[in-house]
């Protein structure tokens, strides 16, 4: 034995091969994992369930606050996760969004059971489905951090802490998903509805600003670089399109814009103030340039469900679904539904989005749907009322 290592050439094809096992077994070993991409199903749709505001406590120990006297004994905390399971089985969506508020962290005893609980009908479904926070969220003894990297790390989410590309961003859960066309068209590898997700943060950090938090300047930087990237890749070949794929915005606090409507010019109940922040970012105007978002969905106001359009986009409340949360006596809490529909081509395939819509459903006896509009068209004229809801 000289001690000495003798050199073996392999072919590259072998070495290939042995690299390929390395990243596969690393990959196993370090849980690394490609999330499922979100597309639009054989029948050309894609159903989205927004869940508002669930303010999750400690389960079946925590009360209901402004339900009947008669709901009052028996109503807790798993009320709340009923409804979302009735709203899955009822809706079936391909995607369900949790728009913050999701825990409300001053009565929560551990956050993570907390969290647990109030995600569980997503998880326990098998559906996709992403969150951002609230105000409320990390008012317990998790950070605004902690909360979102433990989301970020729960089973078939496909929330974000933050975009791996870009090293300094404000608040924590902006992200984007891509969603992909009908498989086996010329648009399956397309993304032809993009999903958008903000933290609208909490509150002021300035002293001479007070009240709520705002989207910072690095979050619309962020958004206008994402925006006009999968722009350029929609315009693009194969199946080059002539303007960019419509979006969708979801966050928390309410833009200054929301104050902009009365009951002449939108679709549902405004029953209290818009609790925005008290200074105006320019989200807003950024997303009106960017030309691409159709609709911004929101909590924070539960007793507010209307969808108003201003420029050009649909500004959409999603009104109060949890039951620890301030809500109104008799007034049932509500879900909100949207569906993007592709438009059938000459060829007979699914090509590009045609229409979006939504409804919302109480929860009551029949889950009655309620509000039916076309939010957007690709045809002039789409914006008008419907009376049908659900259905595929």
């Amino acid at each position: 034995m000289t001690g000495r290592w003798k050199s073996v050439s392999l072919p590259p094809a072998v070495m290939l091969y042995l690299c390929f096992c390395l990243f596969l077994a690393f990959a196993v070993v370090s849980g690394i994992k490609q999330p499922p991409r979100l597309r639009f199903g054989k029948d050309g749709q894609l159903k989205i369930l927004q869940v508002a505001d669930m303010h999750y406590g400690n389960g079946k120990s925590t009360g209901c606050l402004d339900v009947l006297p008669t709901q009052l004994p028996t109503c807790s905390d798993l009320n709340t996760t009923a409804f979302v399971e009735r709203m899955i089985r009822a809706e079936r969506p391909d995607f369900i969004v949790f728009t913050g508020d999701n825990i409300y962290g001053f009565d929560v005893a551990d956050p993570v059971k907390s969290m647990n609980a109030a995600f569980a009908p997503a998880i326990a479904s098998g559906i996709p489905w992403a969150a951002v926070l609230g105000n409320h969220d990390q008012e317990s003894s998790l950070s605004r951090e902690g909360v979102m990297k433990y989301i970020a790390g729960m089973k078939n989410t496909l929330a974000r802490v933050n975009p791996p590309e870009v090293h300094v961003i404000d608040g924590f859960g902006n992200y984007n998903l891509e969603v992909g066309g009908v498989q086996g068209s010329t648009f399956e590898n397309k993304s032809v509805l993009n999903l958008y997700f903000l933290d609208s943060g909490d509150y002021s950090t300035v002293p001479s600003i007070p009240g709520y938090g705002w989207i910072k300047p690095s979050q619309q930087f962020w958004f206008q670089r994402t925006s006009a990237k999968l722009r350029k890749s929609y315009m693009s070949s194969p199946a080059a399109q002539k303007g960019p794929a419509p979006g969708l915005a979801y966050f928390h606090i309410p833009l200054p814009e929301f104050a902009s409507f009365d009951a002449s010019n939108f679709t549902g109940v405004r029953q209290e103030g818009i609790s925005s922040a008290s200074v105006n970012s320019g989200f807003f105007t950024t997303l009106v340039e960017a030309g691409d978002v159709k609709a911004a969905f929101i909590g924070h106001d539960h007793l507010n469900d209307f969808c108003g359009r201003l420029t050009g986009i649909q500004l959409c409340y999603a009104g109060g679904f949890g039951y620890h949360a301030y809500g109104k006596a008799g007034w049932s809490r509500r879900a909100r539904v949207v569906v993007a529909s592709l438009e059938k081509q000459q060829s007979g395939e699914w090509g590009a989005v045609k229409s979006i819509k939504t409804w919302k459903r109480l929860d009551d006896g029949k889950l009655t749907g309620i509000d039916g509009q076309v939010l957007w068209s690709k045809t002039p004229g789409g914006a008008r009322r419907k009376k049908q809801f659900g259905g595929r």
